[in-house]
């Protein structure tokens, strides 16, 4: 299993379509017990939060969030934790907006910037 997510801040590798996550947003990761949560922001997200599970090294979680346009959005995630060569963590992740039509694919990976 790869480490823990608590006190990591991961970024998206690219950006999405307009009035979703991008690599200017930002996700501080907590981890407790197989229990995962998260803030993020940045981008056309002004504040975000998600909460779920994790066992071994499947993610599996819900999320919402506000845009910069002043709409709200949620959905549903699974990603796949996987350790780079380097160390860091990178989440291959599975998503379906719930609020709205719409599904995907997104890689986030760690970076040493502070979070939201």
């Amino acid at each position: 299993m790869a480490r823990s997510l608590d006190g990591l801040v991961l970024a998206p590798v690219a950006d999405q379509a307009a009035g979703q996550v991008g690599t200017d947003t930002r996700f501080a990761y907590h981890e407790r017990d197989g229990v995962i949560w998260a803030e993020y922001a940045g981008g056309d997200v002004v504040r975000g939060h998600l909460v779920g599970t994790r066992h071994e090294d499947r993610l599996d979680f819900r999320y919402v969030q506000l845009r910069t346009d002043g709409t709200t959005a949620s959905g549903h995630c699974v990603s796949d934790v996987v350790e780079l060569p380097d160390g860091r963590v990178r989440l291959e992740e599975t998503w379906q907006w719930e609020s709205a039509e719409g599904s995907g694919t997104s890689v986030v990976e760690q970076v040493a910037e502070p979070g939201p």
